[in-house]
């Protein structure tokens, strides 16, 4: 198969006398939302010298001597590779739960999740402005380190944000600046592999932060951000099913919607591509793993996976650093997913298509209609993080060997005896069965209804992490 290019990025749009900071994923752009609060110390900063009024001495540095040679992103051109954080990640799974105690204050009130992959095959960070508390009962410093803390799980590969701005007011938003010294905090680290950070329902707020902030921000970080004005506009980018939109979020959108003087077209895409007709014969992405035995000859193993993994147990693509790590083109993901889907035959190309075809196992696994791991093993899995050390392996044995189906268990043998393959090169892929918890976790456990809270990926991934870890021990050979 040939490579791809992506699509072209939509051209900043006018805004007034100014132009738009961000492109809009909108073609109904006539009508711009209030402000949700007064917004006059941002009007009142409107450069960077004005800023320096609101901001701690500590931030004088970054605004009076701007970096000689680029903005401050671009100054930060150390290679960090796959091997930084991978210390901290082969500990995850214990100290996770210490850290999960210890934010348990923040956490609890929902502003931050993580859900599954988006059509490009990257994890996705929801971060709800709505949710935020009142300031009085808030401390917006421990929030940042738990923002960062999430964050440290995912940053290593690519990786999507987005940011439902509605519900941000003048009792809860936090102060200019606090959302600089977050700006500073959030390093290359944290920007490099972010590839798109999408702002629904973006106010005058957002730009005039922007305009505030974009002496340091770098063009090709700001070529990240898209304005999405409707969630309908998310629709070819991610699984709006897959999202835990607020209640209020999606009220706002259709009191938005309802003053439009042309509705919206209906968009299609997405994840789950193809799955408009699941009679089809030759399906494979959306469907159950029986229905695929039942028009393959019974062979339990999917063609999909099957192809995808024959492609890729190879040297040249096991020794591919980031493998599984990184995105690919939206469209192509769906152009692949639909050759499978119509029973065609799918030739991919070395190096070209190695992510591509890492990605399409990624999205099998997560369009399933039932998790591999089945949903009636979600509530063990969650367990798993309360037993003893010496206890988890024999349990993985058990819920692996007793109480999965004979079919399930094929699956996931023939998927774990490859990404054992992944793992012993780890010293040239840098996927050790710690980054690889964290990528194939959420898309092998899942709930009923889809919607995993951020509390449950710990113990999904330390569950996923030893099973790969010890799988010589697990599966019958």
């Amino acid at each position: 198969m040939g490579t791809f290019k992506d699509p072209a990025r939509p051209v900043a749009a006018s805004y007034g006398d100014h132009e738009d900071p961000y492109p809009s994923l909108s073609d109904f752009h006539d009508y711009e939302p209030n402000l949700e609060f007064d917004d006059t110390e941002l009007h009142s900063a409107s450069s960077v010298t004005d800023l320096q009024e609101l901001l701690p001495a500590t931030a004088e540095d970054y605004l009076e001597s701007p970096v000689s040679d680029g903005t401050i992103e671009e100054n930060f051109e150390a290679e960090l590779g796959g091997t930084c954080g991978l210390e901290e990640e082969e500990e995850g799974g214990e100290r996770a739960g210490e850290d999960e105690e210890s934010f348990a204050d923040i956490a609890k009130h929902g502003i931050v999740d993580i859900v599954g992959d988006d059509t490009c095959g990257r994890k996705v960070v929801v971060v709800s402005a709505c949710k935020l508390p009142s300031n009085k009962l808030f401390n917006h410093e421990k929030f940042l380190k738990y923002l960062m803390h999430t964050l440290d799980q995912y940053v290593e590969q690519d990786y999507s944000l987005v940011y439902f701005h509605y519900g941000l007011n003048s009792k809860n938003k936090p102060p200019v600046s606090w959302l600089w010294s977050a700006y500073k905090a959030l390093d290359r680290k944290y920007k490099k592999n972010l590839k798109a950070l999408y702002l629904v329902h973006p106010t005058n707020f957002i730009r005039v932060v922007y305009n505030v902030f974009k002496p340091a921000i770098s063009a090709k970080f700001g070529r990240k951000v898209l304005y999405v004005n409707y969630l309908h506009e998310l629709q070819q980018h991610l699984s709006l099913s897959q999202l835990p939109i607020p209640p209020r979020v999606q009220q706002h959108d259709q009191q938005l919607l309802a003053k439009l003087k042309t509705p919206p077209a209906k968009t299609t895409g997405g994840a789950g591509a193809g799955a408009e007709d699941k009679t089809r014969p030759t399906q494979q992405f959306g469907v159950s793993l029986q229905y695929i035995k039942e028009n393959n000859h019974q062979d339990p193993i999917p063609p999909v996976l099957k192809n995808c993994i024959t492609f890729l147990d190879h040297p040249d693509a096991l020794e591919t650093e980031g493998l599984f790590r990184r995105s690919s083109s939206a469209a192509v993901v769906k152009e692949v997913q639909e050759q499978f889907n119509t029973g065609q035959v799918v030739v991919f190309n070395l190096p070209a298509d190695v992510h591509t075809a890492a990605v399409i196992i990624k999205t099998f696994l997560r369009e399933l209609s039932e998790p591999l791991l089945t949903f009636d093993l979600y509530d063990d899995v969650l367990k798993f993080q309360g037993l003893s050390k010496s206890e988890r392996v024999n349990n993985i044995k058990q819920i692996v060997l007793e109480r999965l189906p004979e079919d399930n268990y094929l699956v996931l043998k023939f998927l774990v005896n490859f990404l054992s393959k992944v793992m012993d090169r780890s010293d040239l892929n840098k996927m050790t069965a710690s980054n690889l918890a964290v990528v194939f976790g959420p898309n092998l456990v899942r709930p009923r209804g889809g919607h995993m809270s951020l509390n449950a990926i710990a113990p999904i991934n330390l569950f996923v992490e030893l099973m790969l870890q010890h799988h010589h021990q697990i599966f019958i050979l």
